[in-house]
């Protein structure tokens, strides 16, 4: 799906922090393989995230993978929504999320927390988690992503750069 010798197409469905601060939506960048293709990655899922996409009329469906840089709300926020849009709109395709250690534990938390059972119920579709390690590339469908600790104004040490 990701060659090197072509261009990629990213479109910045939300760019905002977490308060919405001028309107904009939370952190969530959509990547396609090419210019004709539908975004097939997303590189992280703030809270807004599913009205943005439709915002910008990505179909989420089309979603094969996300990439977690961290597990703030603003980032991750979406992905439970996500997850369960996929479960009611009747995904077939698995979706991958890759993300730092403990994305799976904050996941499940995370639904069970917005709608007790979530976590559990049985779907047309996985959803596979891959918690990547500083500095280890993980590669998703032939997109290869190196993580890189960074500071971040948090307690724990779970923000990365993707390169």
């Amino acid at each position: 799906m990701w060659r090197e010798d072509r261009l990629m197409r990213m479109t910045v469905v939300g760019s905002g922090d977490a308060f919405g601060s001028g309107g904009r939506f939370q952190t969530c960048i959509a990547l396609a393989s090419d210019q004709a293709s539908p975004p097939r990655v997303l590189l992280d899922c703030g809270a807004t995230s599913l009205t943005a996409l439709r915002h910008q009329e990505i179909e989420t469906n089309s979603v094969d993978a996300v990439v977690l840089s961290h597990l703030h709300g603003d980032n991750f926020g979406g992905l439970p929504f996500l997850v369960l849009d996929g479960q009611f709109r009747r995904r077939t395709r698995d979706l991958i999320v890759v993300g730092p250690p403990g994305t799976q534990n904050r996941l499940e938390q995370t639904m069970e927390a917005l709608y007790p059972g979530s976590s559990t119920v049985q779907r047309r579709f996985d959803v596979r988690i891959v918690e990547h390690l500083d500095r280890q590339t993980v590669e998703v469908d032939g997109l290869r992503v190196t993580p890189f600790e960074v500071r971040h104004a948090s307690s724990d040490r779970e923000g990365v750069a993707a390169r």
